[in-house]
């Protein structure tokens, strides 16, 4: 008879038993009831260790377990289907109408918007080539009597398409900007380039290609595991890996990533350089900011790929844009900014 009844038990189970979780669950059922109305009758003991033996506990603890792993298969699910992007890069810059004049002058960027903020001491300004609703922006930040910053070494450069790289580099020198590397084929390709530096010290790759909707098109930043931030940028920030490339000869690999095709989409380039684990941050370089339509569930999906969350998902006092700021594991700050809120903040 005890095995009539749990052979019975058995079949009922596997018939109704969903392929994540297990059949042993927790929570009371009709047929759990019955079976120890059952057991009561004919005698069989009914406590968990009693009636599954010294595994009995360990059963259920692997029950919840495929259902926490469900449930975070879920939220990585639902971070490669969020609508995300690039919205602007913010960075400390000494003398705000001077740097505005040049990027309008030299890189040929459009002053979108620009306010003062005396209560906390700071001014910022938002150029670029589009508006900031569809484009990726430069934020730049002036703290009242500030006039320098240090870049550090982890920070690479922001990339800008230009029609014509020997006349933008002339109309640098013209205007007294730096050139630090001339116009000449990029390392193992045939794409012509040029690097300059604005009046802080940032380093700008001028790229020679064809229109492109988003011409402030990269920024590259410098990691100390490759594969690691690659593939925390893939599960936490939903990125895509576009390509990677390896450079043995001088010493250093790099990969693009980004949330679309990089002749359309501005992109994030990691460079690794042999040897190196660990970068000066400096003060200058800030962050970039993502739109997302849920920070909260943003938040949780970095908590759980080993992020550090520097500031919870909530509001922002007196706008009440909902954000949230962490750090990669290389220590990069990245916020995400809830997409309906950033839309209302421009209006």
């Amino acid at each position: 008879m005890v095995m009539v009844m749990a052979l019975m038990l058995s079949l009922s189970c596997s018939r109704f038993q969903s392929p994540h979780i297990s059949c042993y669950n927790p929570i009371p059922s009709r047929r759990l009831t019955l079976f120890q109305l059952v057991t009561a009758t004919i005698g069989i003991p009914q406590t968990q260790s009693q009636f599954f033996g010294a595994k009995g506990s360990e059963i259920f603890q692997v029950s919840e377990a495929n259902v926490a792993s469900v449930k975070d298969q879920n939220l990585f699910n639902w971070v490669q289907n969020d609508n995300r992007r690039f919205l602007h890069v913010v960075y400390h810059v000494g003398d705000l109408d001077k740097t505005i004049k040049f990027y309008t002058e030299c890189f040929g960027m459009k002053l979108l918007r620009k306010r003062d903020i005396p209560e906390e001491k700071y001014s910022n300004a938002f150029l670029g080539y589009g508006p900031e609703d569809s484009n990726f922006t430069a934020e730049l930040t002036y703290s009242y009597g500030v006039d320098h910053y240090d870049i550090g070494t982890g920070f690479g450069h922001f990339g800008v398409v230009v029609e014509d790289v020997a006349k933008t580099v002339d109309l640098i020198k013209m205007k007294r900007g730096k050139i630090t590397k001339e116009p000449g084929s990029v390392k193992g390709g045939s794409t012509i380039i040029a690097l300059a530096e604005d009046p802080d010290g940032y380093e700008f790759q001028l790229s020679e290609r064809g229109p492109t909707p988003e011409p402030l098109c990269q920024v590259m930043l410098q990691v100390g595991d490759l594969d690691r931030a690659i593939a925390f940028y893939e599960k936490a920030l939903g990125m895509q890996l576009l390509h990677k490339r390896d450079n043995p000869e001088y010493k250093y690999t790099v990969a693009t990533m980004g949330y679309g095709p990089e002749d359309k989409n501005t992109v994030l380039e990691l460079k690794y350089n042999y040897g190196v684990t660990n970068y000066d941050k400096g003060n200058g370089y800030v962050q970039i900011a993502i739109g997302t339509n849920d920070v909260y569930k943003t938040a949780e999906a970095v908590k759980l790929c080993g992020g550090k969350v520097i500031r919870e998902p909530g509001p922002l006092p007196g706008i009440n844009t909902k954000i949230t700021v962490f750090l990669d594991p290389d220590g990069w700050k990245w916020a995400f900014v809830d997409n309906v809120d950033f839309l209302k903040e421009l209006e």
